[in-house]
């Protein structure tokens, strides 16, 4: 374990002022709404501000005021926070994120999960980047799907002395959590994910609840309409990572469009997070040059992944097993489906707010929502 401070060169930040204000931009679009894309002036605006008003500068003095580290795993140095709470007895608890997303989606959390007012309900906090995200190495070979990644971070757990812990994940988060639980040889107190990974039940499908109609209409329209990022994603990562790698504008349209359509903020990301925490995580994924490697876990994984939430889910997950589904989430398994697949689901949370990144946009039901699950297993 080697600790780990972030310095990024000054020059680096020149470097994305400068480009950001030689963006070559197109034309507007001829809609009046995102049906295709991130409209001109939003993204003008918000790369005007990142250019003349952002400072990465605070975002690395609070990510150096947490306890950092990195090591080397299966070939792949591993980049992770670990943050004890002061009560000894705190249960240890690894927590997953997913893209387009990074250590910082969890920030807000830290502090209320290592502190609580009351000391039960104490976490020892071990937030890991993924292989080929943040400051985590880049994989320079084939392999690295969600199955090694989960053995990664049990042997990452391992290695910080951890004997029993839980496991918490959002995004990809959520299968690599869900593997760890396959894997488990008793190690894990449970598993808590964002929202459970299964595929409608066809059985169910002549009694349909309206909220589980609701979900499969909204599948049906993820897929007509907002499906283009995976597909590329998945089948050619490498070619679209020229002009995420060269065009912080391109990067910036293309992350923050995902915030539009995935939080619960009704298109406009900056209602529920500020301007600055969108930057922060565009600005990582610039500075690390990590756009192209974090596409490569869907060529890795996302076809997989896919079925098991669209289609069919054969497997199964038998480890204490929490569930929070958030109304903005997608997918959105109901809790009949979803025990298809999680057999011993002993918390089922639906909270009235939030989307796909809960622990980002509502870090307090994020952690009421961690907490009710891991009280029944600690």
């Amino acid at each position: 374990m080697i600790p780990f401070h972030i310095d990024i060169p000054e020059a680096e930040l020149t470097d994305l002022r400068e480009r950001l204000l030689r963006t070559r931009w197109p034309d507007e679009e001829p809609v009046a709404d995102w049906s295709q894309g991130v409209p001109l002036a939003y993204v003008r605006e918000l790369c005007d501000y990142w250019a003349t008003g952002y400072d990465w500068r605070a975002t690395e003095r609070r990510l150096n005021a947490l306890p950092q580290f990195r090591t080397d795993i299966d070939g792949v140095g591993i980049h992770f926070l670990h943050v004890r709470s002061p009560h000894e007895q705190a249960l240890p608890l690894i927590l997953t994120h997913g893209w387009p997303g990074s250590v910082l989606e969890f920030e807000k959390a830290i502090g209320p999960l290592t502190e609580p007012d009351d000391p039960a309900d104490a976490f020892h906090v071990v937030i890991p980047s993924l292989p080929g995200y943040g400051f985590s190495d880049r994989p320079t070979a084939p392999g690295w799907g969600v199955p090694r990644i989960a053995a990664a971070w049990r042997e990452l757990m391992a290695r910080l002395g951890y004997e029993r812990y839980g496991a918490q994940g959002s995004d990809w988060g959520t299968s690599i959590t869900t593997s760890m639980g396959q894997q488990d040889s008793g190690q894990l107190a449970g598993i808590h994910v964002m929202p459970p990974i299964a595929a409608p039940d066809p059985a169910t499908f002549d009694d349909l609840t309206e909220a589980e109609e609701a979900a499969l209409a909204d599948l049906r329209h993820a897929s007509a309409h907002e499906s283009g990022y995976a597909e590329q994603m998945t089948t050619k990562p490498q070619t679209v990572g020229y002009a995420l790698t060269d065009s912080p504008a391109g990067l910036c349209a293309w992350l923050v469009e995902k915030f539009a359509s995935w939080t619960d903020s009704g298109g406009r990301p900056e209602t529920v997070l500020t301007r600055d925490e969108l930057l922060d995580d565009i600005t990582l994924y610039w500075l690390t040059r990590t756009a192209t490697s974090s596409a490569r876990l869907y060529w890795e994984s996302f076809r997989e992944v896919s079925e098991w939430f669209s289609t069919s889910t054969a497997d199964t997950v038998d480890v204490p097993t929490g569930c929070s589904v958030f109304p903005k989430e997608m997918p959105r398994p109901s809790r009949r489906w979803a025990a298809n697949r999680y057999t011993d689901i002993r918390h089922w949370g639906e909270p009235s707010r939030g989307g796909h990144f809960a622990a980002f946009e509502q870090p307090e039901l994020f952690v009421k929502e961690v907490r009710m699950f891991f009280h029944l297993v600690r």
